[in-house]
């Protein structure tokens, strides 16, 4: 029985001397009594793996299984988040203060943690820089939005040449594909050209290095899924008009469904002026929006002005409760962002307005106005 015994015991030590295991570690200091959660990072959800209540020194130390493929971490105390990446049996020592960890913090042991590292910084640097602008008294909707427009583009130019486009196949170059500003992911992987071809780069070499990896399928499925959305686009687009040029053209006529169930159509405005007001009110500034249509509304509209509001959110519901007390027409589409109405109208992001003079000939879009309030009164 002993013989059996001790042979059972050095199987099992065996067989766990053999598992391939990962180690996160280190430091966060100021922080005790508080739980620090060690989280993985799916593609459906994030789980809780373990966790640990931080003593005086704020030592941790997280051990779990290595995958077949390069895999995402989080280490998490309330809402200070750091960014942790797996692709092999390596060490990441990482030593942080609370509650500054999320953007002060030393990593070791991993050049993509420390790649990581960097996207997530100069992502936080673009959401401030973007903040600033948009907080800009002395520049208009359309200025601060070309703004930052340009950061966004100059972001995107920097991160797929030094990062993304240098090396496909790290997990770093994975992770800036789904950085976000605010609600919006950075890259667009529906409907910007450039973008999707970068996804369809670092998915090619996802199924070169990692092949039958989930992730690299589920980056397949995204890059097919824009090239797909380009294609029919750029077929519908061929027999659209092309609002870019339109001068005191017709109207392109619009027939939805508003907030009270009846049907209105945007040809049925003749004799007024109409603000055409393309929208998401999922959207971070959606209420910064319509506060200045709300103005606008009150000041003009007994001159004459109406706005009719498009709405492409999906949730019939929530669009109700937020056009609620809204005094404008407000319609929905239900086809939301896949909508052919912005196509027809060649709207490339959201919001997007067009004015319309009161012979129900488009006039101008948001783009070609310098000052809204200043062409409302030459029109009204």
């Amino acid at each position: 029985m002993r013989k059996y015994l001790i042979t059972a015991i050095a199987v099992l030590a065996l067989a766990s001397c053999s598992e391939k295991k990962f180690h996160v570690e280190g430091n966060i200091t100021n922080a005790k009594d508080s739980v620090l959660y060690f989280e993985n990072v799916g593609l459906e959800e994030i789980a809780v793996l373990d966790s640990v209540k931080l003593d005086e020194d704020g030592a941790f130390a997280f051990a779990e299984e290595q995958t077949e493929a390069p895999e995402f971490y989080r280490l998490r105390i309330s809402d200070q988040i750091i960014n942790v990446s797996i692709d092999s049996t390596e060490t990441v020592t990482i030593k942080a203060q609370y509650p500054q960890m999320a953007t002060q913090y030393e990593v070791s042991g991993s050049d993509n943690c420390s790649k990581i590292k960097e996207l997530t910084l100069k992502q936080i640097d673009l959401t401030q820089r973007a903040m600033a602008v948009q907080q800009n008294d002395n520049l208009s909707v359309d200025e601060s939005n070309d703004s930052i427009l340009k950061m966004i583009q100059d972001y995107k130019q920097e991160v797929k040449m030094n990062y993304i486009l240098k090396e496909p196949n790290r997990s770093y170059s994975y992770f800036a594909l789904f950085q976000a500003l605010g609600n919006m992911l950075i890259f667009n992987s529906r409907s910007d050209k450039d973008d999707i071809k970068v996804f369809a780069a670092v998915a090619t070499s996802w199924d070169t290095y990692y092949p039958g990896s989930e992730r690299g399928a589920n980056l397949h499925n995204i890059a097919i899924e824009g090239m797909n959305n380009i294609r029919i686009s750029e077929a519908n687009a061929a027999k659209a008009i092309d609002v870019n040029q339109i001068g005191a053209t017709g109207l392109i006529d619009i027939a939805l469904t508003d907030n009270k169930g009846q049907q209105r159509r945007l040809s049925e405005l003749k004799g007024k002026v109409v603000l055409l007001d393309f929208h998401l009110f999922g959207l971070e500034k959606s209420p910064e929006r319509i506060l200045l249509l709300r103005e606008l509304y009150n000041k003009y509209h007994a001159q004459g002005l109406e706005i009719y509001q498009v709405s492409l959110d999906t949730d019939e519901h929530f669009w109700k409760q937020q056009t609620a007390a809204l005094p404008w027409i407000n319609v929905r589409d239900p086809e939301g962002v896949d909508s052919q109405l912005l196509i027809t109208y060649n709207i490339q992001g959201l919001p997007n307005y067009f004015l319309i003079t009161r012979d129900n000939a488009l006039y101008k879009r948001s783009m070609q106005v310098k000052d809204l309030e200043a062409e409302l009164r030459s029109l009204l």
